[in-house]
């Protein structure tokens, strides 16, 4: 540890200054690792913290949500370009194939990076049912994964929208390259200025950055541009033990405005606009172990990326992943999945249908390796609608009926 103010600052205020510290490589780890490090403080503090805070801090919870988290279309625009923004050629180096940015589904817990973020895509398709002709709404898309693997899986046109010139723009590249540009669009928009309907909206990983403060208008939203007999599918990252505040270190350095949920404070708001809460899925360690994944190809590609950046950034972003695995194996994060729909009989009665969806892909998890590598002779003996693209392609009969 080098600095004079170091010691006094990490004792007054630790949720700033150690990602400070170790960013700044004024706090260096000479025996063992970060992760090291964060594995004895998830096991001692974390876990037994409960991720509860103070009387003062719970006091003022509200005014200090309304302070970072209200995010108005300037702001959010301004917040996502914070960290989306960033060259396309870093996450191409840590992410999976199709640069899905948003915790895989490990359906077993030996499966690739690329494997688990397929299972995610396909899990999804899934509980939104998809039929042919239908109009799906993609909330936050990213790079445009989801929206053209359903696109694939399925005879839909589907609008992703995104606040990220950089993600709309590899989005609509990915679009003509596959021969969708017909049937897939992608808009810089924000979700409050959509048109609908739609007979399908998803949204995977943006509901972090809408802030409590908009959860009434995001809702009431969705339920405006969902159309009868429609279905909604919200996947989002949670914590366990009730409403709390975020890192300073997080909303300062990595995702301005953003906030990580509790049920409690989310479930109300379905109420109110009107929503059967149809299925709720709570994903526990598939994220912690997402995280790994993301850190061991950072790791591997770090030399690659400080020439895009610095070292200053690969350590904070380091840091930001290691933070982020030990959150979720010992601070009681969680992601979880919400089915949403108008009408009582909108989905089936029981969860049958999503197993019936998702038995025919079977083979891809069953892989050794997780990966499609077959021979010519063994491509006959695929299920109808499988692809032999491990690029994370959808089954054509990922759809299930009512």
């Amino acid at each position: 540890m080098s600095g004079k103010l170091t010691p006094l600052k990490l004792a007054l205020h630790p949720d700033l200054y150690l990602g400070e510290a170790y960013m700044n490589g004024t706090l260096r780890i000479e025996r063992g690792t970060l992760p090291d490090l964060f594995e004895l403080i998830g096991k001692n503090i974390l876990r037994y913290a409960g991720g509860r805070d103070g009387l003062l801090l719970r006091l003022g919870r509200p005014l200090l949500n309304l302070m970072t988290q209200y995010n108005s279309r300037r702001l959010a625009r301004r917040n996502v370009s914070h960290h989306y923004d960033l060259s396309d050629e870093l996450y191409r180096l840590f992410l999976d194939a199709d640069l899905q940015y948003s915790c895989a589904y490990f359906a077993q817990p030996d499966m690739t990076l690329d494997a688990a973020q397929t299972a995610k895509k396909r899990h999804l398709a899934a509980k939104l049912q998809l039929q042919p002709g239908q109009r799906v709404l993609d909330i936050g898309c990213g790079w445009g994964g989801l929206a053209l693997s359903l696109a694939q899986a399925e005879d839909v046109k589907v609008l992703g929208i995104t606040l990220s010139q950089e993600q709309l723009e590899v989005a609509r590249e990915r679009a003509k390259k596959l021969g969708l540009s017909e049937r897939v669009s992608f808009e810089l928009s924000d979700y409050r200025d959509v048109q609908g309907p739609f007979d399908r909206i998803v949204s995977v990983g943006m509901f972090e950055h809408v802030g409590v403060p908009n959860y009434a208008h995001f809702f009431g939203r969705v339920r405006e541009l969902l159309a009868p007999n429609g279905i909604a599918v919200l996947h989002s990252i949670g914590r366990m033990h009730g409403p709390s505040t975020t890192s300073h270190w997080i909303q300062k350095y990595i995702f301005p405005g953003g906030y990580i949920p509790a049920l409690s404070q989310v479930i109300p708001h379905l109420e109110s606009a009107g929503f059967w809460l149809t299925d709720l899925e709570v994903l526990r360690l598939h994220y912690a172990n997402t995280l790994r994944l993301w850190r061991e190809r950072f790791l591997a590609h770090r030399n690659a990326i400080a020439k895009i950046y610095d070292d200053r950034f690969c350590r904070m972003w380091e840091f930001y992943l290691v933070v982020s695995e030990m959150s979720f194996r010992y601070g009681g994060f969680m992601v979880f999945q919400m089915q949403l729909s108008g009408e009582v009989d909108d989905v089936p009665l029981t969860r049958d249908y999503l197993f019936e969806a998702e038995r025919d892909v079977r083979p891809f998890y069953e892989l050794p390796e997780h990966r499609v590598v077959r021979s010519k002779s063994s491509l006959a003996s695929l299920p109808p609608g499988i692809s032999d693209d491990p690029a994370g392609r959808l089954p054509a009969n990922a759809r299930a009926a009512k």
